[in-house]
């Protein structure tokens, strides 16, 4: 289920979702948004509505660094960390093979797009642009081919292909930017 997708241009960051809640051959289109902001940061979440809902209502996120190029390692160490106590004392999180498990979720802060996959890893396209989901190649390819678009209507473009290609996809569509 679902489409994240994100756009980064001229110093912001512009995230948008879809509204499905699949579970199996049910859809419902949720009233409660994939995509929020938290203090400087857009978050954009699949996997579980329950995870996106520990992540907007009791997840504090640290303070960002002051440090110029700090931004890579704090994701991954600070940030990461704060997510993984926040879903463990919440009860979503997993342990599989003495791994934990998350979900997946792209965070936009200060100009920045990270993919945060279900094993903690931090990523950051090259490209300026990233998707999750159920509908993410769909959304990629249309991302790429839109970039003549403003970075909003590029989002939309992305999550209309993902609405078409994806049976787990369904407007209505939100976008928040920052």
């Amino acid at each position: 289920m679902t489409c994240i997708a994100g756009v980064v241009a001229r110093g912001r960051v512009y995230l948008g979702g879809d509204s499905a809640g699949v579970a199996g051959y049910e859809l419902t289109v949720r009233a409660d948004a994939k995509v929020f902001s938290t203090g400087p940061f857009l978050v954009g979440f699949t996997s579980s509505f329950r995870m996106g809902q520990v992540l907007r209502h009791a997840f504090s996120p640290p303070p960002l660094p002051k440090r110029p190029g700090a931004l890579g390692r704090y994701m991954v160490v600070d940030f990461v960390d704060a997510v993984r106590a926040a879903l463990k004392d919440k009860g979503w999180a997993a342990k599989q093979s003495e791994q934990e498990l998350g979900g997946t979720f792209l965070v936009g802060v200060a100009g920045h797009l990270f993919r945060v996959a279900s094993d903690y890893q931090v990523a950051e396209s090259r490209d300026g642009f990233d998707a999750v989901g159920c509908g993410s190649e769909a959304a990629r390819g249309a991302l790429f081919a839109a970039r003549h678009l403003k970075p909003e209507a590029r989002v939309r473009m992305a999550l209309r292909a993902a609405e078409r290609f994806s049976a787990g996809v369904r407007g209505p569509f939100r976008v928040v930017s920052g």
